[in-house]
């Protein structure tokens, strides 16, 4: 595929951007309308920032496009839009064209991505209007994971949940995990269904992904992005009867221990803070409260890194990214501790060297191969969506 695609990825109250030159594969153009609906709504458009009232999405795309129109580049070699959505259920395995239809099923799995789905809808709504003669693309976070057997997403659970109400592992963090996963296979030099690979996706939400020869077969993540890892402000797994002694022990009901286990818990639960750096300077300090919840985070990526280890049999590559897992040492060698009987060790120097390209990080020889993969879930985005188009 020629020309430009023009990858939105539509939140609540934002809208992030990206231009992406097809032949290049580079982005020549991007940017961010953060508070959409709030007094004084700002946008940054390739490093130049602004602040005006934006009322709704509608009028933030507006915006994007006056930004473009004012400092460049011109949209004229736009060919397609690639939308991010959250969640595609069990029935969007792949990306797919938008039309009318597409937009219903997205609404009708809104209950499972309530906080995500319906704003992933609106951006999908309002640029099919801005956009009317171009190609619209959805894809999907849970797509990649669309080849978890059923063995590795099925719930113990009455059977009509899972039949009727859709109650599964999904996961989430796919596109990056695509993205990221694949580029592992290529900088060892290998097929990408030859390679075994363990994705660490470690930022606010994390999520641990096994990739077996190109294919997701199990992830952290569940029917919501609440479970596995422990996160910035979410809790990650704990027992399924924890609503229930709560409502039983203090009165609280099910709305209530939904918000404080995404928003409340986590990191930020432990020690009072979800700023992964701002966790390692209180524990610096003597905080034994962020020491503690180091520890707890640690302790519950060694324990996914060692499941999933068991599941793909053997490992070619631990794969770090995402904002913590491509910027923090300290949490990768946290994460890789006492793993050296697995083959998984962490080269000191390498893994403390500054630099923003994809790497290794673990000694010659090493028996698994440890990277750093910066992520670039707009490019692929893109990429799918180009890939959708040259399918239809």
């Amino acid at each position: 595929m020629s020309g430009q695609v023009l990858v939105l990825n539509t939140g609540s109250s934002s809208i992030k951007y990206r231009l992406i030159d097809m032949g290049t594969r580079r982005a020549v153009a991007g940017g961010l309308i953060e508070r959409i609906g709030e007094d004084e709504s700002v946008l940054t458009h390739d490093g130049v920032r602004s602040e005006r009232r934006v009322a709704d999405h509608e009028e933030g795309l507006k915006a994007v496009l006056a930004a473009f129109a004012e400092h460049g580049p011109p949209l004229d070699a736009v060919t397609a839009v690639g939308h991010r959505v959250v969640h595609g259920g069990s029935r969007f395995v792949t990306p797919v064209l938008i039309d009318d239809a597409v937009e219903r099923a997205i609404e009708e799995m809104a209950p499972l991505a309530p906080l995500h789905n319906p704003a992933n809808l609106e951006g999908i709504r309002v640029a099919r209007r801005a956009f009317p003669a171009l190609p619209h693309v959805a894809v999907f976070d849970t797509a990649f994971h669309g080849t978890i057997p059923p063995h590795a997403h099925t719930y113990a659970v009455p059977r009509e949940w899972t039949r009727k109400l859709g109650v599964r592992r999904y996961g989430f963090h796919g596109t990056s995990t695509a993205y990221v996963s694949r580029r592992a296979a290529a900088l060892l030099g290998r097929p990408y269904d030859e390679v075994n690979s363990i994705v660490l996706h470690l930022g606010n939400g994390a999520s641990a992904t096994a990739v077996r020869a190109g294919r997701s077969v199990d992830t952290s993540m569940g029917i919501t992005p609440l479970a596995g890892l422990v996160m910035g402000t979410r809790s990650g797994d704990v027992d399924p009867a924890l609503g229930a002694y709560l409502g039983r022990v203090a009165g609280m009901d099910l709305a209530g221990v939904d918000a404080a286990l995404n928003k409340e818990s986590g990191l930020l639960g432990m020690c009072g803070a979800n700023d992964m750096r701002e966790v390692w300077r209180l524990a610096d300090a003597g905080d034994e409260d962020a020491r503690l919840a180091l520890d707890v985070y640690g302790y519950r990526v060694r324990t996914y890194i060692g499941a999933y280890y068991a599941a793909l049999g053997h490992v070619d590559a631990l794969v770090f990214t995402g904002g913590v897992g491509q910027n923090s040492p300290r949490v990768r060698a946290l994460a890789a501790t006492g793993l050296t009987r697995l083959g998984i060790e962490i080269d000191p120097g390498r893994n403390d060297a500054e630099s923003a390209q994809a790497r290794v990080i673990s000694p010659e020889g090493a028996e698994v191969t440890v990277l750093v993969v910066p992520t670039d879930e707009e490019l692929e985005i893109a990429e799918q969506t180009a890939a959708c188009l040259a399918g239809a």
